[in-house]
């Protein structure tokens, strides 16, 4: 079986005549996490709808481990665990009641039903659970039993849609370690509009905006934007903006409301070091020099930016 267990043809989708999703290609292989990023409304939503089957393109393909979705959807969707942004549960059942349905309809083998339950229970933190009616469940718990039923047949593919939605703070932390986890053994999609959760998280990182990809590419490169050629420098006894400038490849001096000053540099320069024989000579007292990075958030607007200038 190939690598490769998803891939994404130029999928589009028109509705009332306006692109939702506009020409979106990409490939996904064992063993990655791929973090779909962008605002609400970007058509993040509406793609993963369309990996999974639940809505046809308008044009553009999908293909699950070399299977195409539009020509044999039962071999597809056979392949994929999904959890929609709303986790689709009978809250009436108990956690062990639902997770023997959800491994039925996704034909389990009647042998197996019992240790594909126990399985996922394990991998979910759910092993205490099993007797539990769902709506008696906190909503972190809620979320573990729907990871459950997406990947209650150990699909190929699991795709998750803002699975932390809605969580505190602990329920976040082990929702996201679980993710990570997943990772090991399956391909996992996870589609999100949290920065810091698809940098923690993902090894590959799209960005949606408007229904376009604006970013396609490694986690390690979307970080690499992120530094800029800007210092955060601290004096005990800070010189005149002059005297700064006078040191090669010092562009611009600004003094921020932290008393840090925030020194831009040209590009490919590094001043660091002619900064610090600077200080030493003049007694200014240089008791701090570090990169000022851009955060994740300020790249996102960036990358939407540009976009919306092209």
């Amino acid at each position: 079986m190939t690598s490769i267990t998803v891939e994404a043809s130029q999928l589009t989708r028109i509705y009332g005549g306006r692109e939702a999703v506009s020409d979106v290609s990409f490939t996904l292989k064992k063993g990655e996490v791929l973090g779909f990023l962008g605002p609400n409304g970007a058509g993040k939503s509406t793609t993963m709808k369309m990996l999974t089957g639940n809505l046809a393109p308008s044009s553009g393909a999908v293909k699950i481990c070399g299977i195409d979705m539009m020509d044999n959807p039962r071999e597809a969707k056979a392949l994929i665990g999904y959890l929609p942004e709303s986790p689709p549960l009978y809250r009436e059942f108990t956690v062990d009641e639902f997770l023997t349905i959800a491994a039925r309809l996704h034909r389990v083998s009647r042998s197996h039903i019992k240790k594909a339950v126990q399985v996922a229970k394990e991998r979910c933190g759910l092993t205490e659970m099993g007797k539990r009616l769902i709506e008696n469940l906190s909503k972190g718990y809620q979320q573990r039993v729907g990871i459950a039923q997406a990947i209650i047949h150990n699909p190929m593919v699991v795709i998750l849609d803002e699975p932390t939605v809605g969580l505190d703070p602990i329920q976040i932390r082990d929702i996201r370690a679980l993710i990570k986890e997943l990772g090991g053994e399956h391909s996992v999609i996870l589609s999100t509009h949290i920065l810091p959760e698809v940098e923690m998280i993902c090894d590959h990182v799209q960005i949606i905006h408007k229904g376009q990809l604006v970013f396609n590419g490694a986690i390690d490169v979307l970080k690499q934007q992120r530094h800029s050629n800007r210092l955060l420098v601290g004096f005990s006894h800070p010189p005149a903006a002059e005297a700064l400038l006078l040191i090669p490849g010092v562009q611009q001096v600004e003094t921020l409301a932290s008393g840090l000053l925030r020194i831009t540099h040209t590009e490919g320069a590094n001043p660091t070091e002619a900064l610090m024989h600077a200080a030493v000579s003049n007694g200014w007292g240089l008791h701090q020099i570090n990169p000022d990075q851009t955060s994740m958030e300020e790249v996102f607007v960036q990358l939407t930016f540009q976009d919306q200038a092209a």
